[in-house]
């Protein structure tokens, strides 16, 4: 994995804190773009983001020349990621639609997408294996799933380091990882958790890359106000994001699958 920079698709986020948590994400994402394209033999792919909500990653991948349809619930988002488009110049190139990856087919056809992006939709869906499942049948063959979702041990660190002894305790023994019934995410994945269902669904399992192991962790005000520190942070969060003692404590798990020819 190259090592990222405080820069996300070509542009330098609003708040240096953006950065921290998706550059991992983004250079591992970009590099198996490339890799896909060049398999391909094309240079623009068609780019499928489940729950892309306003465009965060589907934005920077159309300004890489791809076509990118993001399917979200909520009609709030699709709006905003159609200005955010259009200010990015790559409206012709991004379409929003209505949905969710259960009803995926109701919306999109199957085998239509080079890459599949799932980001922070397994934690919410009722059937994470299903979900999965919807996201592999829109792949061609060889194409790419980029899964990214809530890690558990970066929960039961955050909670412990807070001081909330009995929360991370009870987030470390809940099936689903939560921390009590006021926790707003429904539901965290260990890494093994996660290969197996990318496994299950046929892929073959590639990279795995702990993310936000850091950066939940650091006061804001070193970063902010330290020269050079969110370069360092950064280039540390990449430099432990391939280490498995780290990945089960990052705050979200990315895995690549290859779905296979």
């Amino acid at each position: 994995m190259s090592e990222p920079s405080a820069v996300f698709g070509g542009e330098t986020p609003s708040r240096p804190r953006g950065s921290l948590r998706t550059a991992v994400v983004w250079e591992v994402l970009k590099d198996a773009l490339d890799h896909r394209a060049k398999a391909a033999g094309t240079e623009v792919l068609d780019v499928l983001d489940t729950g892309g909500g306003t465009g965060n990653f589907a934005v920077p991948v159309a300004r890489l020349g791809h076509r990118v349809t993001v399917v979200d619930p909520s009609p709030n988002a699709l709006f905003a990621l159609e200005r955010r488009a259009a200010e990015a110049g790559v409206a012709e190139r991004v379409r929003g639609v209505q949905g969710d990856i259960h009803g995926l087919f109701d919306v999109v056809g199957r085998g239509g997408f080079d890459a599949v992006l799932c980001h922070g939709v397994l934690e919410y869906v009722d059937d994470p294996a299903d979900g999965i499942r919807n996201a592999v049948a829109a792949l061609r063959s060889a194409g790419t799933l980029s899964l990214l979702a809530a890690g558990l041990g970066g929960a039961v660190l955050a909670r412990a380091l807070a001081g909330h002894f009995n929360e991370a305790r009870q987030a470390l023994t809940d099936p689903a990882g939560r921390w009590g019934a006021a926790d707003p995410v429904p539901r965290r994945f260990t890494a093994e958790q996660l290969t197996e269902l990318v496994g299950g669904a046929g892929l073959a399992v590639g990279a795995v890359h702990g993310v936000r192991v850091f950066a939940d962790l650091v006061p804001g005000g070193l970063v902010d106000t330290q020269p050079g520190a969110l370069d360092a942070l950064l280039k540390l969060e990449a430099a432990a994001a391939e280490l498995p003692a780290f990945q089960s404590v990052a705050g979200q798990l990315h895995v690549l699958g290859e779905k296979r020819a």
